[in-house]
């Protein structure tokens, strides 16, 4: 399986199984409510290491700036 199918298929898993503390940020980044700006939630992003194709679900992803936001629960 690729790497892109099996982040994917995570980051689905993810938005299923959100913490309390992503859902309330979530309803309030969400439709441009902050500045404008467009959020996608639990995001893959991709890199390269150890001549390793790899990845990690960002909680958070604006592309516009490049910004990822981690929100620990808790």
């Amino acid at each position: 399986m690729k790497p892109q199918s099996i982040a994917r298929k995570i980051a689905r898993d993810l938005r299923k199984r959100q913490t309390e503390s992503e859902q309330r940020f979530w309803n309030k980044i969400r439709n441009r409510h902050l500045l404008d700006l467009k959020f996608t939630r639990q995001h893959p992003i991709f890199f390269n290491h150890d001549q390793y194709r790899r990845f990690f679900v960002a909680d958070f992803y604006c592309a516009e700036f490049k910004l990822v936001i981690e929100i620990d629960d808790g």
